[in-house]
């Protein structure tokens, strides 16, 4: 049990850092609402579980062997993040240029794109097979028992999911400030322009 609470206060940690995730779960529920930002959530949720059973089973500490595969998966987690970003701006200008009258707020993104945007932004990171090669050896030693490697991930998918989904509530409570159409324009803008500038971090580090 020991075990299990430091692994899910790591992962907890790790995502309390506000980085590509974080910016996901916040653009969508800023864009698309409360709900679609709680399916990002659950996305995210499932792109740990993924990552902490691939790397028990060695399948990260290759990625992170082989130069080639590491930087694919760098690659495309920041054309990822910058071509969502980019669509962000672009967003934001064009309702910059529109009477306010006429800005509705997004409700096109269903519970499968949300969810897809928030697994992919976690399975896309190339920091994710940093911090997980690192980090598991430490909780599964030597051994590779099924059943432990099923509760770690079961709590790291719990925690980070659960921690998206209460910051996804918590802007949701925000609702009244953030579906005037100006300052909606204005967080499009301002969290586009993070996740370029995390795109471009991820493909130069």
């Amino acid at each position: 049990m020991t075990v299990l609470l430091i692994f899910g206060l790591a992962i907890l940690l790790a995502a309390i850092v506000p980085g590509p995730d974080f910016a996901m779960v916040v653009r969508n529920t800023v864009m698309s609402g409360r709900g679609s930002g709680m399916w990002t959530a659950v996305g995210v949720g499932l792109g740990i579980g993924v990552w902490v059973v691939s790397t028990s089973v060695g399948l990260a500490a290759l990625l992170a062997a082989s130069a080639i595969a590491f930087t694919a998966v760098k690659l495309a987690g920041a054309v990822y993040l910058v071509y969502l970003g980019i669509r962000g701006i672009v967003t934001a200008i064009r309702e910059r240029r529109r009477p306010a009258a006429e800005i509705t707020l997004d409700r096109g993104m269903s519970r499968w794109a949300a969810f897809r945007s928030g697994l992919l932004c976690n399975l896309l990171n190339p920091k994710a097979v940093v911090l997980f090669t690192a980090l598991m050896p430490q909780f599964l030693g030597t051994g590779g028992d099924w059943l432990v490697i099923v509760e770690l991930a079961a709590v790291g998918m719990a925690v980070c999911a659960g921690f998206y989904l209460l910051l996804a509530n918590l802007i949701g409570l925000m609702r009244s400030v953030l579906e005037r159409p100006r300052v909606r324009a204005w967080l499009n803008g301002v969290t586009g322009a993070v996740m370029v500038t995390l795109g471009i971090r991820v493909a130069a580090n």
